[in-house]
């Protein structure tokens, strides 16, 4: 794993987007296509303002997934990930290639998982855009998460810390409104992903980044299994490596 420590969130988000679109032109001159996951959140603001300002990426060769959705949220609402990634990754880059969106709100659940783990499985992934939760989660697998399932796509069950991350990044007015269930990559299906570019910003994810970096890999820490992918650039800023032995390491 390595580690590049910033002074501050701007900093942060452009060195992440720069190396990711970085790995994405490389994807792109060795195939011809690339395809790429894009996760959402607060943490994940400046990353993707300085990733759509890359005019010299083709992204109509790019297929994008996200990482997760709501179950029975519809995509107009205002903490929708379909409408956040609607309004700041593809509303802003030119000539976007397909989007897989979650459908949080179909009528089915299962069937839509099946229909975006189908695909997903189609499209082998070059470049995963993530973060890591307060409580350490992985797009939305909660500690203790399942390890060892090979499904793309699962059903899950939000803790409460994670339901209050939400409240307190301002997506909802009452912790009563943030919904209990939701469809999330696995953690395996992450895993798969040829690189990973974790963005990580703020004091309040500090605790979970020493969890993840100076503690054993145990489902109780989900983001701990990072240490067993052979290509993650984990970009931390002082806020977030505030608790590691030494400082974070570069």
């Amino acid at each position: 794993m390595r580690i590049d420590l910033s002074s501050n969130p701007k900093e942060l988000g452009e060195k992440a987007a720069h190396l990711g679109a970085q790995k994405i032109r490389e994807a792109l001159a060795e195939k011809g296509r690339a395809n790429i996951i894009l996760a959402t959140g607060a943490s994940q603001f400046q990353m993707l303002e300085a990733l759509v300002r890359m005019k010299d990426l083709d992204w109509s060769r790019v297929t994008a997934f996200h990482l997760d959705e709501y179950i029975g949220m519809s995509d107009t609402h205002p903490a929708s990930f379909r409408r956040y990634l609607k309004e700041r990754f593809l509303d802003k880059v030119r000539q976007p290639g397909p989007f897989v969106f979650i459908a949080g709100d179909a009528k089915n659940t299962v069937a839509e998982m099946q229909r975006v783990s189908k695909k997903i499985l189609e499209h082998p992934i070059d470049v995963a855009f993530i973060g890591i939760g307060e409580n350490g989660h992985l797009a939305f697998n909660d500690p203790p998460a399942d390890f060892d399932t090979e499904e793309p796509y699962i059903a899950v069950e939000l803790e409460l810390k994670c339901r209050e991350q939400q409240l307190g990044e301002g997506w909802f007015k009452d912790l009563s409104e943030v919904p209990m269930r939701a469809i999330s990559m696995s953690v395996r299906q992450i895993l798969k992903s040829r690189t990973l570019i974790c963005s990580v910003p703020d004091r309040r994810k500090a605790e979970a980044v020493k969890n993840t970096l100076e503690g054993a890999v145990t489902n109780l820490c989900p983001a701990s299994i990072l240490q067993t992918h052979r290509d993650t650039h984990l970009f931390l800023d002082n806020g977030s490596a505030a608790l590691l032995k030494g400082g974070a390491r570069s």
